[in-house]
């Protein structure tokens, strides 16, 4: 990065807590500078101020700082900045009005509809941005061709549209008046199809500019893509954050004389390009900061490793950054940040909550690191300001950090150092709940020193962050072990060797601006604008020609901004995407051509067919070369090439590395005499053996034994990671180590998952993620299971040791099994699963690479071992079949009487038997429900057997991956360790009973509780449980509740088991290992012949989705812990000869001690998301006339239960609807004097205008012209609503100030909304 012109160079990451200044000064030579973002007794603005301070040390001059600083030597300001997150994080953003079509009031209240904590029952969701909704009377739908349709118009994605209603302006002025008298000045307008047809949006937002609002955010320009929600969500980050954006640098230039107006002044965005500041929005600038630090290692490390794949790890005191490299920019293009779902493309920057300022904790045997953080203020114990013990705190207790390397900031008077003592004396406090637990505890062992409970902590934190970086490489098909770990951020560097070599990395990479990188990667950024429009086109030779005129177009908007800031066209270079998606699927991936140069079967502007093939090969494992491809957006990225690049070396060696000093740090086995270097004293060649720290201003880099250090000829560290010694893991007890193996066990569920869904084919489990899958011991107990889909939590358990009891010694080498019969542990017939015994032999493994790839369901796999003559664990994976037959399509029938109505029924079906595929018998059994009058068989056995195909290779990479647990620990501790978690679920289940029977005692209250519920058809739900508080045990006794129903409500006994680990874990009230143990402590009666153990022939596709929630309510209100949610999914199917849908929708949740019910979101058993009204209308007959909140069917309380929504849908065409709901007949009820929830209401509205109450369960033909309007329950409100007493304005727990985002949370979020 040179200055030939004689002029400064700045690069700016202005962080939460710490400004970066990197200065290219006049004459080449670097200058770097760190101080406080907030400093008001000192300075206004942190980047005004480094760059004084520069020019200052640089001119040898004062510069006052009430002065406007001279420009004349400035060529460039680069900058990345918290601004937009800050204020998106703490909701400080402009006052807002969102104005949307009518009958969408609270689309954006309701967004997926899926709640953010699965087992959080005060359901904490971050608040809406706008303050104000104002309904436009305007309507466009998609053109059909209906009789008395209007005349078509043409969308930009060249969709014929119909204009149902204009807006009407006339009507908008006055309330657009009324906004601008109460002091709203910013609005976002968000339309139905205003991606395609943006005309209505225009109309609106000339109207708000002519009456004088500052900000307008259009969402057909904030991000021109389908799907109104995050489009939506992306105008009102727009209108919020834009104006806070716009009088931040308006603040900024006022520092500066001329307003820094001949300086060229470009922000960071999101997407990892830098654009002007006039044109710097509020969408694009959330990952402003950490985006520079992904260009940084980008431009340094992937460069100087020869182009080996990067990972970048950012370490930072309240979080830590991971993303990817590998010769280009990874990409996503709808993300979701402090709970606002932003549809721009961004870096995927994956955050998590572990970070040097993370809290420890020790929970019922259990070393728990974050998600809690110290923060700035008043940070770790170490600052000095009464702070809890963290991350960082444990590695000043190991040695790890040098108090003397930190300047004297600490403390309230911020003037003294850190303090070793202030971190020893907070984690002996833990230390002393560890010891305690050790030698009281369940297995008595010896008590741990400090320094190994400090190392304990450090190594917990070490795998929750290897997790992440496992699933964004293996998401994608990749090995995380092929990577260089590119190391930044104050914290990574006494991570970085046990992080690489945790995941079999031999490479770490530290950049010497390693604590500014962010800043460097400002300096090395290329100025970006792009241009996108959504599209509807195939991807064939008769539309290649439109596709390159809109490429083209596109291009050269591109050029024509990059020119107008003063590019040459010989520094501007363009490359092209297509969004592409397989036909009826939603997995789109945005793909570019640079790789795949143009044929004679393709567009000029590349194959782009030939480039989603490939990608869609080694990201999901297979193709499907039949099923058409869509366009579904056209996108342009024009660059241009700053010319700004690093070029300074590292000093030559002098001699061998002086040792500054010499420092005892505690590794495994005890402390070790430890070398320090000075990173500034080192040259090129100098090699460091292991243990050792390397010292600069800005960070400590960690060696550890084993390790070996060099310093490249650039000035970065290089180190190369040896093997970690070996160290003995006994089958006892040790808490350390149960977490260590927490973490493990869950990531071998996870992975079994990523495989799962990337070799899957139907929709259900590839994109809604419907699936489960789990490890289980050796008696069928499971041990970890994800995602945590609610109703799978106990299920899968039973399934597994269902099959051993069944078939006992009937089970052999090469045998999977495939079941789903409700007495053999299913939940219903459409979930499926197995157990088989594989051999270790040679032919054994390659019998299972080639089921791997040839096969998949709910698939348990029984494995032997060497020397074992049963299987010493299973692995298991359940997923949702969209069709296995039945009387109605979807196998979910509202109606159905016996279970062969709901399709093919599997008991103990030998799915692979002497390691053969049976591929004609499991045919055969999909098709039998056939011969059944008024059924059919399997109505897609592709997608069967290919979704059976993908969960064998599931069930392989658990077993790959147990087997190499057994391999690195033994299999005798694997085993031990699968106990120890069960038995830790177990302990922090009879806490939770003790505390609860110790509260009611105190109180004078009898340790038994009971609770009574009814289904809509009077069948009673009744419960009774009695606590034993010396035992920290319960009995649940469901004694008197009602028998089987002629219908199919009847739930199996697998369901009831799920709703209540559900609820334990609800009470519980925080994070625990989710398996058998929280079964332990408890005793479950339940009446056989009941409707929650019904009859193996019951049907039973209702108890799944509607009684397991009453079971819920009952147990919940045993104990009191909140009023009734809306006890209902509300099961919504249409169909007839050629399509399908189905949705749940949400309702009211219960309100609690110290929250109001949120409204409008799904309640415990399900949280599956519904489909976004612009791609309903798009893909079904049908017009969603109405989606809004049913404002008071909440119960009345001193906390008022949540409300329900109201749901319209206008059909198109003749078809089949079916409801399957609750709640319709007994209102969800209040508690503690609350009032109870409404009830639902299912209405039928003809053409002709008659209206008809459907009832709760019905199937009905519609016609054109009809309406179904659907009202959801309410929730139930808590405590006497007359009380005096103010409640609180909303829950009491809010979103963490550092949430986490990127792919893999996306992800997980997905798997949990279903």
């Amino acid at each position: 990065m040179g200055s030939p012109e004689g002029r400064f160079h700045f690069a700016i990451d202005r962080g939460g807590t710490f400004t970066d200044v990197f200065a290219q000064c006049p004459g080449g030579h670097v200058r770097v500078l760190k101080l406080l973002s907030e400093d008001p007794a000192n300075y206004v603005d942190a980047p005004t101020e480094g760059i004084r301070r520069i020019l200052e040390q640089e001119g040898g001059m004062p510069l006052p700082r009430d002065r406007p600083l001279d420009t004349s030597r400035i060529a460039s300001i680069r900058m990345g900045t918290t601004v937009a997150t800050n204020a998106l994080l703490e909701r400080r953003g402009e006052r807002v009005a969102l104005l949307v079509t009518r009958g969408f009031r609270d689309l954006l209240h309701v967004g997926t509809q899926a709640r953010e904590d699965l087992f959080d029952l005060a359901v904490p969701m971050p608040e809406v941005l706008y303050e104000e909704v104002l309904e436009v009377e305007e309507r466009v739908v998609l053109y059909r061709g209906e009789p008395g349709a209007g005349t078509p118009v043409k969308g930009r994605t060249g969709d014929l549209l119909e204009v149902q209603q204009p807006v009407d302006l006339g009507g908008l002025r006055g309330k657009l008046e009324g906004l601008l008298a109460r002091g709203i000045r910013s609005l976002a307008v968000v339309l139905m199809h205003s991606y395609t047809w943006a005309q209505h949006e225009r109309q609106v937002g000339a109207l708000a500019q002519e009456l004088g609002f500052t900000h307008v955010s259009l969402s057909s320009e904030a991000m021109p893509m389908v799907r109104i929600v995050p489009r939506g969500h992306t105008a009102c980050a727009d209108a919020y954050l834009t104006p806070t954006i716009q009088r931040y640098v308006q603040g900024f230039r006022r520092g500066f004389q001329g307003q820094l107006k001949d300086v060229q002044v470009l922000f960071m965005r999101s997407d990892g390009g830098l654009a002007p500041m006039d044109s710097f929005s509020g969408s694009r600038a959330v990952l402003s900061g950490p985006a520079g630090g992904v260009v940084g290692y980008s431009a340094t490390t992937y460069r100087v490793e020869g182009g080996q794949p990067v990972i970048g790890f950012d370490m930072g005191g309240t979080s830590t950054d991971v993303s990817r490299y590998a010769g280009e920019f990874e990409h996503v293009f709808e993300a979701s940040t402090a709970g606002v779902t932003l549809q721009a493309p961004q870096l995927d920057i994956n955050t998590v909550a572990a970070g040097g300022g993370s809290r420890l904790f020790f929970r019922s045997g259990l070393f728990v690191v974050g998600p809690e953080s110290a923060g700035a203020h008043p940070g770790p114990a170490c600052y000095r300001k009464g702070g809890p013990v963290t991350v960082t705190d444990a590695n000043l207790v190991l040695g790890r950090l040098l108090p003397a390397s930190f300047p004297c900031i600490f403390g309230p008077g911020e003037n003294q150092p850190l303090s070793p003592e202030a971190s020893r004396k907070a984690l002996e406090a833990v230390a002393t709940e560890v010891n305690s637990f050790l030698t009281n505890g369940p297995c008595p062992a010896s008590p741990l020193s400090l320094e190994e409970v400090a190392m304990g902590f450090v190594r917990v934190a070490n795998e929750a962050m290897c997790r992440p970086i496992r699933a964004l490489t293996q998401a994608r098909g990749h090995d995380p072990s092929a990577h260089v770990l590119a190391c930044f951020g104050g914290a990574g560097g006494q991570h970085a060797c046990a992080i690489a070599r945790a995941l079999g990395m031999d490479t770490v990479h530290i950049h010497r601006h390693s604590g500014l990188l962010s800043a460097l990667g400002l300096a090395l950024a290329d100025v970006v604008h792009e241009a996108q429009e959504p599209c509807s086109l195939p991807y064939a030779p008769e539309t290649f020609m439109q596709l390159d005129q809109r490429l083209s177009r596109l291009e050269e908007q591109c050029v024509d901004a990059l020119r107008a800031q003063g590019f040459p066209r010989s520094q501007i270079s363009t490359e092209s995407f297509l969004h592409l998606r397989y036909q009826g699927t939603d997995c789109a991936l945005m793909v570019s051509a640079h790789q795949h140069p143009a044929t004679a079967r393709s567009p000029r502007a590349g194959d782009f067919g030939a480039a989603f093939v490939e990608r869609y090969m080694r990201e999901f494992g297979f193709v499907i070369p039949e099923r058409p491809v869509v366009v579904d957006d056209v996108r342009v990225r024009g660059t241009g090439r700053s010319g700004l690049r690093l070029e300074d070396m590292a000093k030559a060696q002098t001699g061998p590395p002086r040792v500054d000093k010499m420092t005892q740090c505690y590794f495994e086995g005890g402390y070790q005499e430890t070398p320090v270097y000075l990173l500034g004293e080192l040259g090129f060649g100098h090699k460091l053996q292991g243990p050792c720290l390397i010292i600069d201003s800005n960070s400590t880099i960690l060696v550890e034994p084993g390790c070996q250090a060099e310093v490249t000829e650039t000035g970065d560290i290089r180190i190369s990671v040896g093997a970690e010694a070996p160290s003995t893991v006994g089958a006892q007890l040790d808490p350390i180590h149960l977490s260590i193996f927490s973490h493990r066990f869950m990531s071998i569920a996870e992975q079994m998952g990523r495989i799962l869904q990337r070799t899957a084919i139907s929709t259900n489990i590839k994109e809604r993620l419907d699936f489960s899958c789990a490890l289980f011991g050796p008696d069928g107990g499971l041990v970890s299971n994800a995602p945590h889909i609610p109703v799978h939590l106990g299920a899968m358990q039973e399934t597994v040791q269902f099959q051993i009891q069944q078939l006992g010694a009937n089970l052999h080498p090469g045998d999977v099994l495939l079941s789903n019969h409700p007495s053999a542990g299913g939940s219903h017939l459409p979930d499926l699963t197995v157990i088989t015994p594989v051999r270790t032999s040679s032919a054994g493994a390659a019998l299972g690479v080639r089921l791997a790839e040839r096969l998949t369901l709910t698939l348990c796999r029984q494995v032997f071992w060497p020397g074992q003559t049963r299987p010493v664990f299973y692995v298991a994976s359940r997923g949702h079949h969209a069709d296995i037959g039945g009387i109605t399509p979807g196998s979910m029938p509202p109606h159905s009487t016996t279970l062969q109505q709901e399709g093919a029924v599997f008991l103990s079906f030998k799915l692979v038997q002497g390691g053969v595929f049976q591929e004609e018998a499991v045919t055969e059994a999909l098709r039998a429900p056939g011969k059944i009058p008024g059924c059919s068989g399997t109505r897609n056995l592709h997608d069967n057997l290919s979704d059976l195909r993908a969960q064998v290779a599931a069930n392989q990479k658990g077993i790959q991956l147990v087997g190499e647990l057994i391999g690195q620990y033994g299999l005798d501790v694997v085993q031990a360790y699968m106990g120890h978690i069960q038995a830790n679920a177990e302990l922090a289940v009879r806490d939770m009973l003790r505390a609860f029977g110790t509260s009611r005692q105190a109180r004078g209250l009898p340790l038994e509780v009971s609770a009574e519920d009814h289904m809509d058809d009077g069948s009673p739900i009744r419960l009774r449980v009695q606590i034993n508080l010396s035992q920290g045990s319960a009995v649940f006794d469901f004694s008197g509740t009602g028998p089987e129903v002629f219908g199919n409500l009847n739930a199996p006994r697998a369901i009831t088991l799920s709703a209540l680990i559900y609820c334990l874990r609800c009470l519980v009230g925080r994070d625990i290992p989710l398996n058998q143990g929280c079964l332990a402590p408890v005793r479950v009666v339940i009446p056989r012949g009941s409707i929650l153990d019904p009859s193996p022939e019951a049907a039973v596709v209702g108890g799944n989705v509607l009684t397991s929630q009453r079971v819920v309510d009952v147990i919940l209100g045993a104990f009191g812990a909140c009023a009734a949610s809306q006890g209902c999914m509300n099961n919504v199917t249409l169909g007839n000869a050629h399509m399908g849908y189905y949705e749940t929708v949400a309702g009211g949740a219960g309100a609690g001690p110290g929250w109001h019910g949120r409204s409008g979101v799904h309640s415990h058993m399900t949280n599956t998301r519904i489909t976004d009204p612009e791609i309903l209308e798009s893909r079904y007959p049908v017009i969603v006339r109405r989606f809004e909140l049913r404002l008071g069917s909440g119960g009345r309380g001193r906390f008022r239960g949540g409300d329900g929504v109201i749901r319209e849908l206008l059909f198109r065409e003749e078809a089949l609807l079916s409801v399957l709901t609750e709640r319709r007949a007994f209102r969800p009820y209040g508690l503690h004097g609350g009032e109870p929830g409404a009830r639902g209401l299912n209405l039928l509205i003809r053409k002709d205008g008659r209206t008809v109450n459907l009832g709760g369960k019905t199937s009905v033909p519609v016609y054109p012209g009809d309406v179904f309007c659907l009202h959801t329950p309410g929730g139930g409100g808590y405590g006497d609503p007359d009380d005096p007493a103010p409640p609180p304005p909303g829950s009491p727990q809010q979103p963490p100030a550092f949430p986490e985002r990127g792919s893999v949370y996306e992800y997980r979020r997905a798997q949990e909304a279903v």
